[in-house]
């Protein structure tokens, strides 16, 4: 084990492009990382001479008693590492943290089988930037106190509000990366080499998919690991055989998965960075959207509509597909260009447009609000104001987030601010959802993903 520190960060994301195509692998997503970024910091627990203890503590300082302490141990028959929840120090009944809880099974389980000596007592610290969260006020409210680069947020948890930038897989991945390096020695910087990062990714994807109790696309591991990228899912049936951890052979299946070395099950994920740029002149901005209702179930919805026409949804998929490719290589040919010409986002301007058209007849067909009325309203309003060249509705779309390309300038993000400061949607549209606060967040597009940060970066933030 490391006898320093060990700081980590990993990116959070957004799906610009191939909300629901990016489920099936004859598909791709354009995913960009963006600088939002939740940091891990892992350093020895001290205890008294002679004191040995199976014990890691992990705190969120940010909130309020977020800390959760757990036991570890070997467990029969190659199950892994089995860890068990403490009593805490800071509340009587404390919650439970699935994604931390599971990530530490599955990291420490890894680990178990890569090093000879004991895993000995950690202490870690996890830290998120500010844009992850709503704030409960002003920049100037008594709620929320800065330290440095982050915030006391001031509230539990659980009470904190996400802004949906992907806070879990970053998590996930940070947490993952710096357990890898603390207690690999051979791994001090895993992340540096392809090998570390795709093993790193595995890992990262095995307990995201484990803490959420499914297997999704995954691209938004891929955007924590590797940043912004075009991604290609990996084949679910990778992780359907690894079973429950505990059971017997575990830690072997595990070992096997990550490292990828099981004949029969090959990591079949595409990552391709090469093929996605922003321009120099462009910025990628979020808005985080305060909406008075959303619909459960949207995925669902549209692939029951897809399995019902399949024809249909055929031609639909691989149009958007070809408008979806269009976007990144239009952005990747102007960021390769050394000179603009005059108006040059015309162009791109007209590929968001097709792309948004398109993904209003899917949501049309599926009766799924992925453009919902109220968001077109609000992307058509931003996209007449000077220097904005357009906006979609992320992801898997819905009411709560939208995001701009604008041009990267103080005059165009003022313009931009003063506007959704004072927006007001027209209509409830047709869902029965209104628009409240539409809050810009400070957040951009962030081309790398993992990276080593200094420790001093969380003075005042430690366990003392």
């Amino acid at each position: 084990m490391s006898p320093s520190a060990t700081a980590v960060s990993a990116p959070g994301k957004v799906l610009l492009a191939g909300g629901y195509l990016v489920v099936d692998r004859d598909y791709t997503g354009l995913v960009f990382g963006l600088d939002a970024r939740i940091h891990a910091h892992v350093q020895e627990l001290s205890t008294g001479d002679g004191v040995k203890l199976s014990e890691i503590i992990v705190r969120s300082p940010q909130f309020k008693d977020a800390e959760w302490r757990y036991g570890y141990r070997l467990t029969e028959g190659d199950g892994g590492i089995e860890v068990t929840q403490l009593k805490g120090h800071t509340t009587s009944a404390q919650s439970r943290n699935p994604f931390v809880e599971t990530a530490l099974v599955y990291a420490l389980t890894y680990i178990s089988s890569h090093i000879d000596s004991r895993i000995e007592p950690a202490s870690v610290t996890i830290c998120a930037d500010t844009d992850y969260y709503s704030q409960p006020g002003s920049s100037d409210d008594d709620s929320v106190l800065s330290k440095g680069r982050f915030v006391n947020f001031n509230v539990p948890l659980s009470k904190a509000n996400k802004t949906g930038l992907g806070s879990s897989a970053a998590l996930v991945t940070a947490f993952t990366a710096a357990l890898l390096a603390h207690y690999i020695r051979s791994e001090a910087d895993p992340w540096k080499t392809e090998s570390g990062k795709a093993r790193l990714h595995n890992l990262a994807q095995a307990a995201h998919c484990a803490a959420q109790g499914k297997i999704g696309s995954g691209f938004d591991i891929a955007a924590a690991v590797y940043g912004s990228c075009i991604y290609k899912r990996f084949s679910p049936a990778i992780l359907e055989h690894l079973g429950d951890s505990g059971t017997p052979g575990f830690s072997i299946r595990l070992k096997e998965t990550v490292d990828d070395t099981s004949p029969s099950r090959k990591w079949n994920t595409q990552i391709d960075k090469s093929a996605v740029g922003i321009p120099r002149g462009l910025r990628l901005v979020m808005c985080d959207v305060d909406c008075g209702s959303a619909t459960p179930g949207m995925v669902k919805g549209v692939f029951s509509w897809r399995k019902e026409n399949p024809e249909e949804a055929a031609l639909l998929w691989e149009t958007l597909q070809k408008g979806n490719e269009d976007l990144a290589q239009e952005l990747r040919r102007l960021s390769l260009c050394p000179v603009l010409s005059t108006n040059p986002y015309n162009n791109l301007r007209d590929i968001i447009l097709t792309i948004r058209s398109l993904i209003r007849e899917m949501s049309k067909k599926a009766g799924v609000p992925i453009e919902p009325k109220v968001q077109t309203e609000l992307l058509d309003a931003c996209s007449q104001l000077p220097g904005v060249v357009g906006g979609v509705v992320p992801g898997a779309g819905g009411y709560d987030a939208a995001v701009l390309l604008i041009e990267d300038n103080h005059d165009t993000l003022g313009e931009v601010h003063r506007f959704l400061d004072q927006y007001k949607a027209e209509s409830a549209g047709s869902e029965g959802a209104t628009i409240g606060k539409v809050r810009l967040l400070g957040v951009k597009q962030e081309m790398e993903g993992l990276r080593a940060e200094d420790p001093s970066l969380y003075d005042g933030w430690l366990a003392r």
